[in-house]
């Protein structure tokens, strides 16, 4: 048999398997969630949450975070809640009259049961604020571990990335 007859047996046998790959592909990107009550929690926690950091209110954000919290930051490194309490103090104070603002990137947002512990919420988010006179924005990947304990929900665990 010759290399080109070769070559179209396996690409006509190849083909359907290729075709399959690139449906589960485009399959894949269509998020529905798994249990919409929880999606539902989860993303009005979210909202609730980054309105308290939006307005820059230090109390009502860290108390959405369990006092167990580690927070990792591709560029920050790990916190704990003490740590974060203060970081955010900082960013609020230095950023009052900057226009810091976080929003969540439309249709990013994907939330999994975590059996016998919570959630778990993964997004992107956008963050802004004026610099000179400009605005300076950027889109980063977030994970937020949330916590189901005594009928109250916190986020336990923070990974902030891609930044």
């Amino acid at each position: 048999m010759r290399q080109t007859d070769m070559k179209s047996i396996l690409l006509l046998l190849l083909f359907p398997v290729l075709a399959m790959a690139q449906t589960d592909q485009q399959n894949a990107s269509i998020y529905k969630p798994v249990n919409k009550e929880l999606y539902d929690t989860i993303a009005k926690l979210d909202s609730l949450f980054f309105a308290a950091f939006n307005s820059k209110d230090l109390e009502s954000a860290m108390s959405f975070f369990s006092e167990d919290l580690e927070f990792y930051h591709d560029k920050g490194g790990l916190d704990n809640y003490k740590v974060t309490r203060e970081k955010l103090q900082l960013l609020f104070n230095n950023n009052r009259n900057t226009g810091l603002n976080r929003q969540l990137v439309a249709g990013s947002l994907e939330v999994y049961p975590i059996i016998n512990y919570g959630a778990v919420q993964t997004n992107l988010h956008r963050f802004c604020h004026k610099e000179n006179g400009k605005d300076d924005c950027g889109t980063f990947k977030n994970i937020m571990i949330w916590q189901l304990k005594d009928g109250k929900w916190k986020v336990s665990r923070v990974v902030s990335y891609d930044h």
